[in-house]
């Protein structure tokens, strides 16, 4: 017991941390494998079921089987559970554990607690975790209240009907994209109420925790100046921008070609929908399949950013992408330093950025290369579905199902890069940070 417990406590909290979701993963392939939890005769092989349980720890919503023929209720709620703790993080969820037992958080939980949310601060990540818990929970209880009722149009019984509407709201909120109509939410193209809804849940889901709390806080503070942090500022600019964006370079595009003919509030619940669905959503009001490749690749970069750090998405994630942007462009104009709303960038986090894109960019490159050898299916086709499961979108163009067992340890492993980022990735092949007893001369080097 001794040796164990010396062992957890060499480990860095990112190991820690990155152990803690295996774990999550093994518990949920064994909790999804009960029989109680599937609907009677259903074929369920162990590499089903540790798809499934990876694609909902890392909330993408990817699947190799149909969640509406093989889960019954009880398979339905252990599946929303996992979704919940995928999405809120595996510390959000010890942490709320720890405060209904009483247990005192220490400086340790307290660094798990840091890293694992992307902060950079020991301070107040406690009271933050309390904060997202609360928000979290209200937002997927109002929105499950809404849909349930709304969805009494559509089911025969009030049961059913509240089963759909929570399952949705915890899906959409944790942007794991899980649906039980076994057709995403194509059979509500024509309902722009419940798009509207999703599109909400998967917002405020995706656009960053840290975000949701200031924003909270500016609402109901007495403090009629109160200052938004260059975070939050840099995420929601970014976060719209790429929903709008994407959604009108979507609509432009396919204007001659899907939505030929449409009615102008088609096309636009069309584009706007999948665009959002792009940020790590995972929900699609029609077969992607059927847009031209020019937008599938478009779709590709959109999930390839993801959502924003610190949410229940994946990717590089919005602010990676906005200090890539803004290094560019001052580095073209010869500035030395990245000035933005009156505060300066710090150069570290410039330097992660980059390294992050490049990463990732590698990781995509050999999972794709990988595909295209094992997988007989088209490059797009391939391309989408690891950018999908990169940025835990799970928007898929039906390729899921056939993959081979190599094609699916693939994505599964992107699945989980994307969810516990690319630093993360990093810092667990690594150890702890040292620092240099000495230095070489600086020579520069040629470059370009």
């Amino acid at each position: 017991m001794n040796k164990w417990k010396l062992r957890l406590q060499s480990l860095t909290p990112v190991q820690l941390i990155v152990s803690y979701y295996f774990l999550a993963v093994t518990v949920s392939v064994i909790l999804l494998s009960l029989p109680v939890a599937h609907k009677p005769g259903v074929k369920w092989t162990f590499i089903d079921g540790l798809f499934t349980a990876v694609s909902a720890v890392s909330v993408t919503g990817l699947t190799s089987i149909s969640i509406a023929d093989t889960f019954s209720v009880p398979g339905i709620f252990i599946l929303a559970f996992v979704l919940q703790f995928g999405g809120i993080g595996v510390m959000t969820l010890a942490t709320f554990v720890w405060l209904l037992t009483g247990k005192k958080i220490g400086l340790r939980e307290r660094q798990l607690i840091m890293r694992d949310q992307n902060q950079t601060s020991l301070s107040g990540v406690v009271h933050m975790i309390k904060q997202i818990i609360i928000l979290i929970l209200l937002i997927e209880l109002l929105g499950g209240i809404i849909l349930g009722l709304y969805f009494l149009n559509y089911y025969d019984t009030w049961q059913e009907a509240f089963l759909n509407g929570f399952f949705t709201s915890i899906s959409a909120t944790t942007n794991g994209g899980f649906d039980l109509t076994g057709q995403s939410l194509i059979p509500f193209a024509d309902d722009y109420f419940i798009q509207f809804i999703v599109m909400i849940l998967i917002i405020l889901g995706a656009i960053g925790f840290p975000v949701l709390i200031e924003v909270k806080n500016f609402l109901f503070t007495k403090n009629k100046k109160y200052r938004f942090s260059l975070f939050t500022k840099i995420t929601t600019i970014t976060f719209f921008s790429l929903v709008i964006g994407g959604a009108i370079l979507i609509a432009s595009i396919e204007y001659s070609y899907f939505y030929k003919g449409m009615a102008w509030h088609e096309t636009f619940f069309y584009s706007l929908f999948q665009s959002t669905a792009t940020r790590s959503g995972g929900y699609a009001t029609m077969d992607v399949s059927l847009y031209t490749e020019t937008t599938i690749i478009i779709m590709c970069a959109l999930m390839f950013i993801g959502a924003s750090p610190s949410s229940v998405g994946g990717g590089i994630r919005t602010t990676t992408f906005a200090l890539n942007l803004l290094f560019l462009f001052h580095f073209a104009r010869g500035n030395k330093s990245i000035k933005i709303f009156k505060r300066e960038l710090h150069e570290e986090d410039l330097m992660k950025s980059v390294m992050v894109t490049m990463m990732a960019v590698i990781i995509c490159f050999f999972a794709v290369l990988i595909l295209s050898i094992s997988e007989p299916f088209s490059l797009i086709e391939i391309l989408f579905e690891v950018c999908s499961a990169f940025g835990t979108t799970g928007l898929s163009m039906g390729i899921t199902p056939h993959l081979s067992i190599l094609g699916k340890v693939v994505i599964m492993i992107n699945m989980f890069i994307g969810r516990i980022g690319i630093l993360t990735f990093l810092y667990l092949l690594g150890t702890k940070e040292r620092k240099d007893n000495f230095h070489y001369p600086k020579e520069r080097v040629i470059i370009g």
